[in-house]
């Protein structure tokens, strides 16, 4: 669950990720490509800081589609990033 942590403070970042999530539903945004870049490079990011579990991930589709569910369940992403402020401040 660390590593879900860890993907998830880093997409809570995107401003694009944020949008989506506004904009559509929570089945569209799970099919989005943008999330599945940004997870990918979520795990590349944390790969110095969590060598063995990103290591894990980035080698095994399954794993990586495990930890977008965990991200999408347990962890909220989908609706903390729909209630960011966009950068006018705004809902997008």
């Amino acid at each position: 669950m660390f590593l879900a942590e860890t993907v998830k403070t880093k997409l809570m970042e995107s401003e694009i990720l944020v949008q989506q999530a506004q904009s559509n539903t929570k089945e569209q945004f799970a099919n989005s490509p943008d999330l599945h870049q940004a997870v990918m490079n979520a795990i590349m990011d944390a790969l110095s800081a969590h060598s063995t579990m990103s290591k894990q991930a980035l080698d095994s589709a399954e794993v990586r589609a495990g930890l977008t569910r965990i991200l999408l369940g347990p962890a909220n992403l989908y609706e903390h990033l729909r209630s960011q402020q966009s950068p006018g401040g705004a809902p997008a």
